[in-house]
């Protein structure tokens, strides 16, 4: 790959938007610009990052007309944090942009002309949405460039934010937060500023040094809030003053838990976590059945949209009562339960052996028999013997990773054929590669696209197959 760092391209023409939140223009001999910084509809300079044989990936430099579509970021972070590349467009567009995507990768990627397009389903809440944020401490704050221009001393070099993207060990010192509803923007300030007037020490990312190393928050619909500390190294005295700072200042917070992690990495699922106040975990409740929410669970970020998603997932599956379900990567067992009232039974199989265990319990909380679950690794576990020992599926619901699913899993689809598919999918380039080797046995009756994330390029999608 080649290396542009000097080529400016002048009155590029933005018409399109791309993945992860680029927009998409041509010079004047049409090769393709993916340009970062920018908005669809505007006219810019952009200089070029790296060159490919086929486009050019750039960034913006100037804005020369400005796009009818553009807004004021409400954030005054927006631009140096990841998070929201897209705060700059009309949310009426973003939703375009997301349903166009989904179509034209259906279309070119799956090679399917046939189907309908339901409209996007929109988020009622465009800021305030996620039920769920994880920020780290760092001694090695991302400094502005007023700060890197001045000849004065910085004192304050520590930070409770994001990662800058592409600088894993620079953190954006986050003074405000658009994405989760207070009390969460406060317990992160309060957290910062005891932590700096008491001199704790924040993570030393290079040398894996410090005490406090990243802070998560989760809250439920009846706003409840769990807080999570990953420190470093135990320090006693000073993790129970903060600990008791907290529980004071917000009564909020239901549980207070903490992990000690002196490992390379961030991840909390290999850690035993200790609770400090309450019970280690939420209780949510989403059309009458009850999930238990721990630190390590996995649950959909955005609450109103995740049961937006899992009727409209039900409202394509049509059950009658009577079918055999088959729940492919079914995490916590949710979208299992949620259909389980519908259907006769509930096969779901996972990988991961603490949330088939979740499943298990949830079901057994929700007082429905009719749901088994199985761990394996799906392209292993899916095999012939599986389906010769279990009843014939009658209707397949699959909801799996951004990398879609592994051949060998849509083989076993296949031979199984049930009646009806069900694909749930956050990545529909993926989604559209395995609706393409399906496509000799199953008809796309139509799909519906799905705003989990607003202002971001992120958008799930639901597909209907039938079989021929």
């Amino acid at each position: 790959m080649k290396k542009k760092k000097n080529i400016i391209l002048e009155n590029i023409r933005l018409m399109a938007a791309g993945a992860k939140g680029v927009a998409i223009g041509k010079t004047e001999e049409g090769k393709t610009v993916l340009v970062s910084g920018a908005v669809p509809g505007d006219l810019v300079n952009a200089r070029v990052k790296k060159a490919k044989s086929k486009y050019f990936e750039a960034e913006a430099i100037e804005i020369v007309e400005e796009s009818p579509f553009r807004t004021e970021p409400r954030c005054i972070h927006f631009g140096a944090c990841g998070g929201c590349k897209w705060q700059n467009m009309s949310y009426e567009k973003q939703l375009d942009f997301k349903q166009e995507e989904v179509y034209n990768n259906i279309k070119r990627i799956g090679g399917i002309d046939d189907f309908v397009t339901v409209p996007i389903l929109g988020s009622e809440e465009q800021y305030f949405y996620r039920n769920k944020m994880e920020f780290s401490f760092s001694n090695a704050r991302w400094l502005t460039l007023d700060e890197v221009n001045s000849q004065e001393d910085i004192n304050d070099k520590n930070a409770l934010g994001f990662h800058i993207p592409g600088m894993w060990s620079k953190i954006l010192d986050l003074k405000e937060c658009f994405l989760q509803e207070d009390p969460s923007n406060a317990i992160r300030l309060a957290v910062k500023e005891y932590s700096d007037n008491n001199g704790l020490e924040f993570f030393d990312v290079k040398n894996h040094a410090g005490f406090l190393r990243t802070l998560m928050m989760r809250q439920n619909s009846k706003g409840e809030w769990m807080v999570l500390f990953q420190l470093y190294q135990e320090e006693k005295e000073s993790r129970e003053k903060l600990f008791e700072f907290l529980l004071e200042k917000f009564p909020q917070i239901k549980t207070l838990v903490y992990a000690i992690n002196p490992k390379p990495n961030d991840s909390i699922y290999d850690l035993d976590i200790n609770v400090y106040s309450g019970e280690g975990y939420l209780m949510e409740e989403m059309d009458g059945l009850k999930f238990k929410i721990g630190p390590k669970s996995f649950f959909q970020t955005n609450y109103k949209q995740a049961l937006e998603l899992y009727r409209k997932t039900l409202e394509f599956a049509d059950l009658k009562g009577t079918e055999v379900v088959y729940d492919l990567y079914t995490g916590t067992g949710t979208i299992a339960q949620y259909v389980a009232r519908n259907a006769k039974q509930v096969i779901g199989i996972e990988s991961v052996q603490e949330a088939i265990d979740a499943a298990i319990e949830h079901a057994e909380l929700n007082g429905l028999d009719n749901c088994t679950f199985y761990c394996g690794d799906m392209k292993d576990i899916f095999n012939d013997e599986f389906l010769k020992n279990h009843p014939k599926a009658d209707v397949l619901i699959t909801d799996p990773p951004r990398d879609g699913m592994h051949q060998k899993v849509v083989e076993q689809i296949l031979k199984l054929s049930p009646e009806k598919v069900v694909y749930v999918s956050c990545n529909s380039a993926t989604q559209a590669r395995d609706l393409a080797l399906m496509k000799e046995h199953y008809t796309l009756v139509k799909i519906l696209p799905v705003d989990m994330f607003p202002q971001t390029h992120h958008v799930e999608n639901i597909a209907l197959l039938i079989k021929k």
